[in-house]
């Protein structure tokens, strides 16, 4: 599948239903989406994979993964609504997609080693600092590669972060687009510039 149909796929996903500010749900551009999944796929890290969508919300990259030949896509999000979401959108793209519903950082069905791979478009932290942490933390236990959506300019944060762990091993720049969503966005819509981040346990470390 070409770039441009996959941007095109996901372009026609559903968004979420009733968006919770607090758990900073912002649809994930489609084509940020593509981007980081052909980017992925590039590298060998999506076709006869296992892959997991951590924070999936509606399904976006999970379905991408699985467009793009998965083996197996799991995706893991705490909210019910959004997961409903995620499985018509899994449908209306002609794909399977396991999706459970936890808390990333709390308790829920993942034993480490158990993906290939991780993509993730994690909370930036706007409302609650510091909250993709436990987003980096689960995907590092749980695949010895990740692809991940982050501000621009957070690469020595991650890397500070992940410590000896892991290592940054690749940044591709983009733009993520905010539309209007919650009552105190003052603007009909808002760029913020992202870079997807590619960390690699064992790379170099």
């Amino acid at each position: 599948m070409r770039l441009r149909h996959l941007e095109m796929a996901l372009q026609r996903l559903s968004g979420f239903p009733a968006p919770r500010p607090e758990l900073e749900q912002y649809a994930t551009p489609a084509v940020v989406a593509a981007r980081l999944l052909y980017h992925a796929a590039g590298e060998g890290a999506i076709r006869e994979c296992r892959v997991l969508d951590l924070g999936c919300g509606t399904g976006v990259l999970a379905g991408g993964a699985a467009l793009l030949g998965a083996e197996t896509v799991a995706g893991i999000d705490c909210d019910r609504g959004a997961l409903g979401v995620a499985r018509k959108n899994a449908a209306a793209l002609g794909v399977d997609l396991d999706l459970i519903r936890g808390e990333v950082g709390g308790r829920f069905p993942i034993r480490a080693d158990t993906f290939d791979t991780v993509v993730m478009n994690p909370p930036f932290g706007a409302q609650r600092r510091h909250a993709d942490r436990p987003f980096i933390d689960c995907a590092l236990s749980t695949a010895p590669v990740v692809y991940g959506i982050f501000n621009a300019g957070s690469r020595r944060f991650v890397e500070r972060y992940i410590g000896d762990r892991a290592m940054i091993t690749a940044a591709v720049g983009g733009a993520f687009t905010i539309p209007r969503t919650f009552s105190f966005h003052r603007r009909e819509a808002v760029e913020i510039a992202v870079e997807v981040l590619r960390i690699e346990r064992g790379a170099g470390c």
